[in-house]
């Protein structure tokens, strides 16, 4: 059974990333970081990229990128701080939606009550 991104040359990989083993510390890609292109794909670019930048069309998280190139999120981390870093993409993190006031939800079960 083949595992994605398990049984890649390590040589390919190493291609990939320019030699790099990990994003640099401040990257701000992290599995659930939303990514989203600014940038159309350029004439050049390293095939990984520009899926990237198709993919991250519309918000994509970095682990269903990982997913669908089929590498280790180490290495798409990698490739996601290269599109960063020259402003081909721009990182969103999912928003946490606040809890409701106490006080409403007790206004609306009171009203509740009251039907």
């Amino acid at each position: 059974m083949r595992r994605p991104g398990r049984d890649d040359a390590p040589d390919r990989l190493y291609t990939l990333t320019g030699g790099r083993s990990r994003s640099a510390p401040d990257s701000p890609f992290d599995l659930v970081t939303l990514v989203v292109a600014e940038s159309e794909p350029a004439p050049g670019m390293q095939s990984e990229h520009k899926a990237i930048l198709r993919m991250a069309e519309a918000p994509t998280a970095v682990v269903e990128i990982a997913a669908e190139l089929g590498l280790p999120v180490s290495i798409t981390r990698i490739l996601l701080s290269d599109l960063h870093d020259a402003g081909r993409v721009s990182a969103r993190h999912p928003r946490t939606s606040a809890l409701p006031d106490p006080d409403l939800l007790e206004q609306v079960l009171v009203g509740l009550r009251s039907l």
